[in-house]
């Protein structure tokens, strides 16, 4: 009863009241001088929101809404999400990795509600100028990212190790030249540096529990370390779990052993590609078609089918490292299936994921 009398009268108890989210404008007031940068509307992990700057007072410490703000609004705002309704998106300060609601803090709480993991938002970040270990390793993060053009998971802990690995990249980038006898660009040679080197050492990390004995390190911060001994120090230390016999002295001497392995647990290192075209013909040439494709080095099979398209080839084709796997299909078909003549048109297809059976045929 004197519970209901408190949210009647608008009386909050001192821990209702200190259980809030952060407030936006306590912790701006920490950062000094900031530079604005607008990055126009992206997608938010729902769980880097975690204040707000106006309303921090009316939601609890898990972004709830407290007792005295409407329920009735509240309410609607979840049937309109819930049916999928189309809702503006809303606004956002970013500091470093953490978000505050300008604009839309009852559609973060919905959402949070709903189990949303991602949400729409305008987002306009306020880089510190504080001369912070924690503002510096952000900043060089941001650096790396934008010089790379990569988008998987590096989380490093120390101020240094994002510029040693866009060196190690680099490095990368000047073997990948020499072998191929033409230029590379320096996000291509990231992108092989990536899928080639950095996720299967991590995956070797991850998978011989060596972060364990480092719970204050992460798996990233793990490779930044035993790539540094092992490749620039070529020192004689021993990791143990596997690593000593599965990482070589250099790293372009890992990465071949890699390329070489059949490598189920590195989807990105597969070594082939495969796609199927539908093609078109004029049907007076279909078996000299045919023939031709099936003579095709890359082009495992040749079906002649009915309906709007005469022919199907399923292609198996050699990745690339230093193309996208689009951009090698789409050259393999400009330069080796539309060129034949008596091919009016074609569709390529390629699949997302596939199952395939193993069957015996007597």
């Amino acid at each position: 009863m004197i519970n209901f009398f408190k949210r009647l009268l608008g009386i909050r108890s001192k821990n209702e009241y200190n259980d809030h989210v952060c407030s936006f404008h306590e912790q701006v007031a920490q950062e000094e001088d900031v530079e604005i940068i607008e990055h126009g509307v992206k997608t938010i992990a729902i769980e880097n929101i975690i204040g707000s700057v106006g309303k921090y007072h009316d939601f609890d410490s898990k972004f709830r809404p407290k007792s005295h703000v409407s329920q009735e609004r509240f309410s609607e705002i979840k049937r309109i999400m819930r049916r999928g309704d189309p809702l503006p998106p809303i606004t956002l300060y970013q500091i470093r990795n953490d978000y505050y609601v300008i604009d839309g803090n009852h559609r973060v709480a919905a959402a949070k509600e709903l189990g949303w993991s991602e949400i729409p938002a305008k987002v306009v970040e306020l880089l510190s100028a504080r001369n912070t270990m924690e503002n510096l390793l952000y900043i060089e993060k941001k650096i790396f990212y934008r010089t790379t053009g990569l988008v998987g998971k590096i989380d490093l802990t120390e101020v240094g190790k994002y510029n040693f690995l866009e060196k190690q990249i680099k490095r990368h980038q000047a073997y990948l030249e020499e072998v191929s006898g033409r230029e590379c660009d320096f996000k291509k040679a990231a992108g092989d540096w990536y899928n080639t080197i950095f996720v299967p050492m991590t995956a070797i990390i991850a998978s011989g529990g060596l972060d364990k004995y480092f719970p204050k390190r992460t798996v990233s911060d793990l490779y930044a370390y035993i790539s540094f001994n092992r490749w620039e120090r070529t020192s004689d230390y021993r990791y143990g779990i596997g690593i000593d016999d599965l990482i070589p002295k250099t790293m372009e001497e890992f990465r071949r052993k890699m390329l070489a392995k059949n490598t189920p647990d590195y989807p990105e290192m597969k070594r082939s590609i495969t796609a199927f075209v539908l093609i078109n013909i004029d049907t007076s040439t279909q078996s000299q078609v045919e023939e031709r494709l099936f003579a095709k080095e890359g082009i495992q099979e040749v079906h002649s089918v009915h309906g709007s398209y005469d022919i199907l080839v399923k292609m198996v084709l050699k990745r690339d490292f230093l193309a996208s796997d689009a951009e090698t299909i789409s050259e393999y078909v400009d330069h080796n299936i539309r060129n034949i003549e008596g091919i009016n048109r074609t569709q390529t297809i390629i699949p997302g994921m596939s199952k395939v059976k193993n069957i015996f045929m007597s």
